[in-house]
């Protein structure tokens, strides 16, 4: 089966794949381990298609993952969202997940943040205030923002975003990356309510976090 994978997984998966002939020459055992490493590497950088819902108000899973958290909490100062609490989904991304991060809402980029901070364990819940993140305000076609924060983790030494302030984004259109093993906050607007649970598993621009616009059929979809 044919893997798309992300551009930004191009030089990595030579440099993996590289280092595996080389290892073949000099241990043929260590050439294997070194392959098996090469396929994780080509796996860790796919970049599949989505199939992402197209109704007006939707927030999609900017991340594959489990549901970690679902708090209401105090926004991040980097955000300058008006409320003071507001409810937090956190999508907790290991090294086996894809992790190209899609926008969880149709709107405009408001504004980009970007905080240096520590690498500890994306699965706790002060990763959100001491690790280094990417925070994104998106506001969408009524006026209202939904927060989006990418984590690093233990593993996690690069945080990529490919937008702008200003740039115009569909529902689970590919606006980041995290390398290796992460996390993803995405901040609801007050008073709308989540539609998962913790420990439940996310798909990235397909699995439907909330509706802001309350209940409604049938879903369009499209392949994003």
């Amino acid at each position: 089966m044919k893997v798309r994978l992300h551009p930004e997984g191009r030089k990595f998966v030579a440099i993996f794949a590289a280092v595996t002939l080389v290892f073949f020459f000099v241990w043929q055992p260590l050439g294997w381990i070194g392959l098996i490493a090469t396929v994780w590497c080509l796996a860790f950088f796919r970049d599949p298609i989505r199939t992402v819902p197209q109704e007006a108000g939707i927030v999609v899973s900017p991340a594959d993952g489990v549901v970690s958290m679902i708090e209401r909490v105090a926004v991040p100062p980097e955000l300058h969202m008006e409320a003071r609490e507001l409810t937090r989904i956190s999508v907790f991304m290991d090294v086996f997940d894809c992790h190209v991060n899609r926008t969880p809402v149709a709107g405009t980029v408001k504004h980009i943040v970007y905080t240096e901070g520590k690498f500890l364990n994306a699965s706790l819940d002060k990763a959100s205030l001491d690790n280094e993140r990417n925070s994104m305000v998106v506001t969408t076609p009524d006026g209202r923002e939904v927060g989006v924060v990418q984590i690093a983790g233990l593993v996690a030494r690069r945080i990529l975003c490919f937008v702008d302030n200003g740039t115009p984004l569909a529902t689970g259109e590919r606006f980041g990356l995290i390398r290796f093993g992460s996390r993803v906050d995405v901040y609801l607007p007050d008073g709308v309510e989540p539609l998962v649970a913790v420990g439940q598993k996310m798909v990235s621009g397909e699995s439907v976090l909330a509706r802001m616009n309350g209940p409604q059929t049938p879903i369009v979809t499209a392949k994003v």
